[in-house]
């Protein structure tokens, strides 16, 4: 659901960097571990990094479909930026909200409603996550970029 709530504070990420130039961060970062389990604690790190999630906000009408976990999601749009809020009750899928945002956050909603998605595959989350939380992942991402669309109407 798209809010238009001031209560939702607004940070700058990086918003001047584009999405093709996040997703290929995330791949060189990535790339400095050697294994899956340095990968999953550096997930897990980047997890407990994300911002504070407003309490009101943590309602059925804000929970995400498709996932096994509960992840609530508020996003917003300013000046045709998209803002996106998201909290996690599991430690590495809030990893793969950071990622998320880190990608798409104060992003052009038309850049993202048409973005290609690389990072996942380029850091190897395709074969190394669980079924459940690819499809987990797979609902966040598709709600970012249905969310930036309406935004882009």
């Amino acid at each position: 659901m798209i809010e238009n709530n001031a209560a939702l504070a607004i940070e700058a990420t990086h918003p001047h960097t584009d999405i093709n130039t996040r997703q290929q961060q995330i791949v060189d970062d990535f790339a400095m571990f050697s294994d899956w389990s340095e990968r999953y604690q550096y997930l897990i790190d980047l997890g407990k990094n994300l911002r504070n999630f407003p309490e009101q906000y943590r309602t059925a009408e804000h929970l995400l479909k498709g996932c096994q976990s509960q992840v609530f999601i508020v996003t917003q749009v300013i000046e045709q930026r998209l803002k996106i809020h998201a909290i996690s009750d599991s430690s590495i899928v809030s990893g793969l909200i950071a990622l998320a945002l880190q990608v798409f956050d104060e992003q052009n909603c038309a850049a993202i409603a048409s973005a290609e998605v690389r990072f996942i595959e380029g850091i190897g989350l395709g074969s190394n996550l669980s079924m459940s939380r690819k499809n987990g992942l797979n609902a966040l991402i598709a709600r970012i970029k249905h969310d930036a669309a309406m935004g882009a109407a």
